[in-house]
Parts: structure tokens; sequence; C-alpha cells
């Protein structure tokens, strides 16, 4: 336990580290925060999700481009639509199972939320459920895809299901 818990620290930090440089740019000042701020996100990300399924950052490096062309093309989609004259839209909401730990199903759902076309509104006895602009549009079938990627970056495993409701 105690070996998951140095990784789980190690990697938190790595990718805390990576993130808030994405986001100050390498200055000397930005450098300095970061010093005191990645640590205490780092040591409050661990305090809200205890280190339970270690993230593989390798399987997260591979995912992000297919994350970020998913998230271009459903922003042209949604961008397409909004521009429309008839603006095809069909919302609805659909309630699927996530076979992932608590920490995998909030992942789960900001992702989805991060993708345009797709808000999960919140989970309740391990279905997530999602509100989307066009229930006909497809979004849906990325949804499980999206959890096997997520489980596999924790290294668990969703089982397989196609049941969902709306």
């Amino acid at each position: 336990m105690e070996r998951m818990r140095i990784k789980a620290i190690l990697h938190r930090a790595a990718l805390l580290g990576a993130i808030w440089i994405a986001l100050t740019a390498p200055s000397v000042e930005g450098l300095m925060v970061g010093l005191l701020a990645v640590p205490a996100s780092v040591w409050l990300s661990l305090r809200l999700l205890p280190a339970r399924h270690p993230l593989v950052l390798w399987r997260l490096a591979v995912h992000l481009p297919r994350f970020v062309a998913g998230s271009v093309s459903g922003g042209i989609d949604v961008a397409r639509r909004a521009f429309a004259r008839d603006m095809p839209l069909n919302p609805g909401w659909v309630e699927l199972p996530a076979d992932l730990p608590d920490g995998g199903r909030a992942a789960l759902g900001g992702e989805l939320s991060l993708m345009p076309g797709t808000l999960a509104a919140g989970s309740h006895d391990g279905r997530l459920l999602v509100h989307l602009l066009d229930t006909e549009a497809g979004f849906d079938a990325a949804i499980p895809r999206e959890e096997r990627a997520i489980a596999a970056m924790i290294g668990t495993r969703p089982a397989g299901r196609d049941g969902r409701s709306a």
C-alpha cells in the first residue's frame, strides 16, 4: 500500500506540475509559486481522492491526442448546429452504468463534460447521468469508449455491456 501511495504522489506531482507549467509558462515567478502550489495540490488531491488505483501515465499520454481530436470534431459539430438555420438538435438524457471506482467515474464525467455536445450531470448507484445535445447524433456511443480509456488509465476493467436507458 505504501508503494502505491508513493507512486500516486509522484504521478500526481508530475501531472499537476506539467499542468502548472503549461498554464503559467516556464517563468521564474511561476515556477517559484508552483513549488508551493503543486505540493499543496498533490496533498489536497490525495485527501479528497485517496490513491486506490494507480494512474498509468503513459496510457494518459496515449489518450490525450484522441481526446483532443474528439473535442475538436465535436466542437465543429456543435458550431455547425449552432449556425444552421434549422439548428438540428434533439436534446435528451441518457443514464449509463459506469463500472469505474468513484474517482474514475468523476474523471469520466469531467472528460465527457469537456467534450462538446455532452454534459455529465452526476452519478448515482454506479450510473452516470449525461445530457446530450442530440440523442440521435451518436454522442452516447463515445461514452463507453471513454469509460474503457479511463479504466485503462487507472488499471481497472469495466464490465462489457450495452445497457442504457433514456
